[in-house]
């Protein structure tokens, strides 16, 4: 594989994770950010390492890694991980990948 590259609204996503954290500790905040940018390595080097879910992910070939509380969803186009989203994994994932795609 060829590495990984975001989508539109991962860098968004990072940022609101980081900010989210960094109300308790900027450390802690930037730990976080290290830990899933060590992730997407991970992906881009073993890019079937994720799960796919098409009952979450509305029939779309999309991966699912999790990440502590987090789920990073992903999918494998053109030799290149694309990052979709980073997201929490208590949300309501399908709902949050539709407003994704409307925007």
């Amino acid at each position: 594989m060829s590495g990984y590259r975001f989508g539109p609204g991962v860098r968004e996503d990072l940022v609101g994770i980081w900010e989210y954290i960094a109300a308790d500790s900027l450390k802690a905040a930037d730990a976080w950010i290290e830990t899933l940018y060590a992730q997407f390595d991970h992906l881009a080097e073993f890019p079937r390492a994720g799960h796919p879910r098409p009952d979450l992910a509305n029939n779309r070939p999309l991966y699912f890694w999790p990440v502590g509380a987090y789920l990073i969803i992903y999918r494998i186009q053109d030799g290149v991980v694309e990052i979709v989203a980073v997201t929490h994994a208590a949300r309501h994932i399908p709902r949050f990948l539709r407003s994704r795609e409307a925007r």
